[in-house]
């Protein structure tokens, strides 16, 4: 990781973070403010392990390979930065301490050794117009977390009580 990739993940608030394992292949979103992967060296990144849906999918995926590769992107920038490597998962306290935020500790740090740096043009951005505000669909046009829980897990489901409790239920965890 040279200067300009270390200011680059620096100043990335969304990571994306895929990894494989047993059962198949994972992908999955994660994010804080900017400077929330710390570079540590050339070699070297942390992630903190925040609480999100429980399912430990990337988790259980590192520890049985520790394949690893993370895809940065920043809010109105075209180009993206991914790195390979190898991780592992540390729960040392002071280092779960050192990522406190608003008075809560991540459950683990993923450490990244990396292996390879690819810095990557902004065609798929530009072709989407992932950023462009005239692109974006409004909330109303999709489905609530409550009427896709309510799929998944049947006509039971109470989603309005899902989706109301919700906001609060984010803030929480």
């Amino acid at each position: 990781i040279n200067a300009p990739y270390r200011l680059f993940v620096e100043k990335a608030p969304f990571v994306i973070v895929a990894s494989c394992g047993p059962e198949g292949l994972d992908c999955t979103p994660r994010g804080d403010p900017a400077g929330f992967v710390r570079v540590v060296d050339e070699h070297t990144v942390l992630l903190p392990d925040r609480r999100g849906n429980n399912r430990i999918d990337t988790l259980r995926n590192l520890v049985r390979d520790p394949r690893i590769s993370l895809l940065f992107l920043i809010p109105g920038v075209g180009e993206t930065l991914r790195i390979n490597g190898t991780a592992e998962i540390v729960t040392d306290p002071d280092l779960l301490a050192s990522f406190e935020m608003q008075g809560k500790l991540p459950r683990s740090v993923i450490v990244t050794h990396v292996d390879r740096v690819y810095f990557q043009c902004p065609k798929a951005l530009i072709r989407s117009r992932l950023w462009d505000p005239e692109t974006q669909v409004t909330r109303s046009e999709l489905p609530t977390s409550g009427q896709i829980q309510r799929a998944i897990q049947g006509a039971k489901f109470d989603a309005e009580e899902y989706d109301r409790a919700y906001p609060q239920r984010i803030k929480e965890t």
